[in-house]
């Protein structure tokens, strides 16, 4: 199989439904963010973080090809018959216990922070801001556009890639710059 198809030459892209889109479309901006997240990650993956830390990351990379997987299909049929692009509730809680752990080694925030820190908590924070656009992105579909609970996954992946920033700063022994 070769790498080019030469099928998007004209500036558009195939869903999984065999639609073809703009490139430019609001969906396929969604993919996009999504992609751009977990190539993020893949950055943060390439940096010395501790091992709780990447089996997160890798886990969360394997979620993120299933939402994206989820955003390229508008006719909402792939979970049904993928079982690797199903993404629910349990996977929202799943995140929540993560964010839960990390927590329990933070201090409470009483300010807002800077982003920064270490390298690999730097990372996790321009992460975090690619993951809130990928979750406008999303959210600009519309309702009803995509299932319910991939705003939830994305909103909440969020909130543990700041928990992870931090928790990986306190690690590395970097002390958060408060505003």
């Amino acid at each position: 199989m070769k790498i080019y198809t030469r099928s998007g030459d004209r500036g558009d892209t195939g869903l999984l439904d065999g639609s073809r889109v703009p490139k430019a479309a609001p969906r396929v901006e969604a993919c996009g963010a999504v992609d751009e997240l977990n190539a993020a990650l893949g950055l943060v993956l390439a940096a010395e973080i501790d091992a709780d830390v990447a089996e997160m990351a890798k886990a969360v990379q394997r979620d993120l090809l299933a939402l994206g997987g989820r955003l390229a299909d508008p006719t909402m049929t792939i979970a049904a018959r993928v079982s690797k692009a199903a993404l629910g509730e349990s996977d929202v809680h799943r995140l929540e216990t993560w964010i839960d752990q990390l927590e329990n080694e933070l201090a409470p925030l009483h300010r807002f922070i800077l982003p920064g820190g270490s390298p690999p908590g730097a990372m996790l924070h321009l992460a975090r801001t690619v993951c809130r656009r990928a979750e406008r992105r999303i959210v600009a579909l519309g309702p009803g556009a995509v299932d319910p609970v991939l705003v939830v996954y994305i909103n909440r992946l969020s909130d543990l890639l700041f928990v992870m920033a931090r928790a990986v700063n306190r690690r590395a022994g970097e002390i958060e710059s408060e505003w």
